[in-house]
């Protein structure tokens, strides 16, 4: 979750600044930086349900899932924390410790303080990022997942509820929506 302050900075002053912070996590688009609030329990679960399924399904091969303690660079200026990245760039398992340069797959769990972010500044600025293949958004008020696929130049657009199953194109994996939502508290359909 992202609350905004209203500063201009340079990428190595919000490095420097992001590095040395204990306790806040900044994201940094274009000389702004957000710090990053806490999630809520269903969002902290989903993603680590997610990045559990991602990191057993990759094993030992040369693709790796980081959670969002793994800072990602999509453009010059532009560095997120998404809630799980997967690369298959081995230059991203080595050197900086704390930047992935080329995500394949970035997840983003939704929350009603960042959707709109997500859906707007974050997705273009993806779209933007040639390694990126595919863009993960979940819901944490009902069970439904949006996949947005890269061919091309184009984005292709799907969506996944109860019942089905969630196919990441860009790892050749499906998973069942449930096991997404597993020890969560939320319900299969949107409340009316």
């Amino acid at each position: 979750m992202a609350v905004q302050q209203e500063q201009w900075i340079s990428p190595e002053e919000y490095l420097a600044i992001d590095r040395a912070s204990l306790d806040v996590k900044y994201e940094y688009d274009n000389g702004h930086m957000y710090a990053m609030a806490g999630g809520s329990r269903n969002h902290a679960r989903i993603a680590m349900n997610l990045g559990t399924i991602v990191d057993a399904h990759l094993g030992d091969g040369p693709c790796r899932a980081f959670s969002s303690d793994v800072r990602v660079q999509v453009a010059e200026k532009k560095y997120y924390y998404p809630d799980v990245t997967v690369s298959c760039n081995p230059e991203d398992m080595t050197g900086d410790e704390d930047i992935i340069y080329s995500p394949r797959l970035v997840v983003e769990v939704l929350s009603p303080s960042t959707e709109a972010r997500d859906r707007g500044k974050k997705f273009k600025a993806y779209q933007r990022c040639p390694s990126i293949e595919e863009y993960v958004l979940i819901r944490t008020e009902y069970q439904e997942v949006e996949i947005y696929n890269r061919q091309g130049d184009i984005w292709t657009y799907r969506q996944f509820g109860p019942g089905q199953k969630v196919e990441l194109l860009s790892i050749n994996l499906s998973i069942p929506i449930a096991a997404l939502y597993r020890r969560t508290d939320v319900p299969e359909q949107e409340p009316e």
